[in-house]
């Protein structure tokens, strides 16, 4: 499933076009962090389409004085956008998202009926009845 994460996206540098992304999954959701440095919560989309989970945006570049005689900038601007296909679909309002400090962290909780339940089996002593 995560193989295909940002499957038939060109080949990009790490930058605005393609931000840095760590998929983890528990028994209960699919989490994943996305790293978007400098880039402000309104210019951010997360959008559903049946199973597929679409991060996109833009980060804006800043205005710079031309007082400056600039030598190197490495800073990248523009649009980026990762789609991941879930190997579910999710239901209304499983999905959170929060931006903490240049870091996108979204939550996709499994229905009901995916959520692994652990049970833990009894181990009983002595030798087991005969059929």
């Amino acid at each position: 499933m995560f193989r295909t994460f940002g499957q038939n996206i060109p080949a990009l540098s790490v930058g605005a076009n393609v931000p840095a992304v760590s998929v983890a999954e528990s028994s209960e959701a699919i989490e994943a962090t996305i790293e978007l440095p400098g880039v402000e919560e309104k210019d951010i989309k997360i959008n559903l389409d049946g199973n597929r989970l679409v991060i996109s945006g833009e980060k804006k570049e800043e205005s710079t004085k031309d007082e400056k005689d600039w030598h190197v900038e490495e800073r990248s601007y523009g649009s980026f956008y990762r789609a991941m296909a879930l190997p579910f679909t999710p239901e209304d309002g499983a999905v959170e998202a929060h931006l903490d400090k240049g870091v996108l962290h979204v939550v996709v909780k499994k229905p009901t009926a995916l959520a692994q339940k652990t049970k833990t089996i009894e181990i009983k002593t002595g030798a087991p009845p005969k059929a």
